[in-house]
């Protein structure tokens, strides 16, 4: 029985990276070895950076909030604790919607949060 090469495979593993580090700088983006290390290393940062991207939103929505509660003359805990107490069930992505777009409805909510405290 004949031997099997490996050159297709070979060759559809090397172009799948290189095409992957399309756009690199230098060699990066040329040569097999580097880009593959390239490559391994940008799926890492894509990994960690799908992580912190939800942690970076939460951090402006409760910034965003805690401006508006305190222009309502409140802070960021009181207002959050108030809308617990008072059954308003809005996550912070929608309250800092609110907050940027709508100051009259964010003050309608703050004066619940004030009134359930």
């Amino acid at each position: 029985m004949a031997r099997i090469k490996g050159a297709l495979a070979t060759r559809k593993r090397r172009n799948k990276v290189l095409k992957a580090a399309k756009g690199y700088y230098g060699a990066k983006s040329k040569l097999f070895k580097t880009a593959k290390q390239a490559v391994m290393k940008s799926g890492n940062y894509a990994y960690i950076g799908r992580k912190q991207r939800k942690r970076d939103f939460r951090r402006l929505w409760i910034t965003r909030i805690s401006a508006a509660a305190k222009i309502n003359g409140m802070n960021y805990s009181t207002f959050i604790n108030g809308l617990k107490k008072a059954g308003v069930t809005l996550n912070r992505k929608m309250l800092a919607e609110i907050a940027a777009r709508d100051l009259e409805s964010f003050a309608a909510l703050a004066d619940q949060a004030k009134a359930a405290l």
